[in-house]
């Protein structure tokens, strides 16, 4: 049978390997939490103005702001003339971000 210090010293053991453990989590967490960061700093701007394709992506179907919460999979990124362009040549302009009235166009 063991004696007590032989069982102390297993206790040990097992208390400095769950120590290794938690500080090897520990140090991933932190790693994950770095990582989240820098994607964060570098994550490329939004863009101001976005146009939503067809789901044949071949005819625009609305122009939103920026950052519009209604605006599809299917959008992308364009410039205020493309934008402005677009609401002037027929393109629904979305009824939730207005970017009619953003670009100044009156309906």
């Amino acid at each position: 049978m063991p004696s007590e210090l032989d069982m102390l010293r297993f206790l040990e053991r097992v208390r400095e390997r769950d120590l290794w453990r938690t500080r090897r989590w520990i140090e991933e967490a932190e790693c994950r939490e770095d990582e989240r960061s820098r994607g964060e700093r570098e994550r490329p701007p939004e863009p101001d103005w976005l146009i939503e394709m067809g789901l044949g992506g071949r005819a625009p179907v609305y122009v939103h702001v920026g950052g519009c919460h209604m605006a599809g999979k299917r959008s992308r990124g364009v410039e205020r003339d493309q934008a402005l362009r677009a609401v002037t040549e027929g393109v629904p302009a979305c009824t939730h971000c207005r970017p009619d009235t953003e670009l100044g166009v009156l309906e």
